[in-house]
């Protein structure tokens, strides 16, 4: 028997049992693709990153994310939760002011900002934003979601975006809309999976959370999870959109909070930064995080 330590670590939140929970696992450099893959089924959690100590001088870590069905290419909750505990756990916050992970989309930088000496929160750079059109009945598409065609709100456009991975950007008249609303599971993983989605995302200005200027709600059953509590990368791909599709002036920048899975019991906030560098958006989103379980997995091989 091997034993690979693992960490329960919930992101976007400074409460134990809030946020959004993700596997972490800090030494994975002699595990496989099976047994990641059978670990993070096993912890049954959104999402599990698996760390790998780069051969690069422009990497610290190689990190690998896996639903309990897929691995998928970027999870911005679970790089949150890993940066956190390499940042205070393994001490990386006193050494290094920024942890560069090397990812399926490409490198992303994580800021450590810490006051009085204490690590406060991370930062963690996106990849450049996208957005695309979807050619999907309203009305079908609310069905889909739990929501009538009149909770739809449009005065913004329903799109695809992108920081990572391909998120449907549902925006909706009110908080309460949203909360009330009871996906169609199946329908909607079918839609999903037929446009390449990896999650859909309702928003709404209503956020009626202190100092969060929106309120979300994300569902991924595409990838294996019905909801999502808090999702770093839709919500990247949420404010990428705003910028792209003029919601927010583009010529300043912007700093606000989302709040998310309060819906499911597990309220989080996410903290966004957007701003412009060579004429292109710069999306930057984060939060603080709790380690909340520490133990072993215990598995056949040497």
């Amino acid at each position: 028997m091997k034993g690979i330590k693992v960490y329960h670590v919930d992101a976007f939140t400074d409460q134990p049992f809030g946020g959004n929970p993700a596997g972490v696992v800090p030494n994975a450099e002699s595990i496989d693709s099976f047994e990641m893959q059978s670990i993070a089924k096993e912890l049954n959690l959104s999402e599990t990153a698996f760390l790998i100590p780069s051969e690069s001088t422009n990497t610290d870590f190689c990190i690998r994310y896996f639903t309990p069905s897929s691995e998928i290419d970027f999870c911005g909750h679970a790089t949150v939760a890993s940066a956190w505990l390499l940042g205070t756990v393994y001490d990386w916050a006193e050494k290094k002011n920024m942890i560069t992970f090397e990812t399926n989309i490409g490198h992303v930088p994580v800021e450590f900002v810490t006051k009085q000496g204490a690590l406060h929160a991370v930062i963690m750079k996106q990849v450049e934003p996208k957005v695309k059109k979807i050619e999907t009945d309203l009305a079908e598409l609310a069905t889909y979601v739990g929501l009538t065609k009149d909770d739809i709100d449009t005065n913004y456009p329903v799109r695809l975006g992108y920081t990572g991975n391909w998120h449907l950007l549902i925006p909706v008249t009110t908080r309460k809309a949203i909360d009330q609303a009871i996906p169609q599971i199946l329908k909607l993983k079918k839609h999903n999976e037929s446009h390449n989605i990896c999650t859909t995302h309702l928003f709404t200005f209503d956020s009626q959370e202190e100092n969060c200027l929106i309120y979300t709600r994300d569902f991924a059953p595409a990838v294996g999870i019905h909801e999502d509590p808090v999702t770093g990368s839709a919500n990247g791909a949420l404010a990428g959109y705003l910028v792209l599709e003029g919601i927010l002036n583009s010529k300043v920048d912007h700093v606000f909070c989302i709040a998310q899975g309060h819906a499911v019991g597990r309220p989080g906030k996410i903290d966004i930064i957007i701003y412009v560098e060579d004429n292109k958006p710069i999306i930057k989103v984060g939060g603080r995080a709790v380690p909340t379980i520490a133990g072993t997995f215990l598995v056949e091989g040497e």
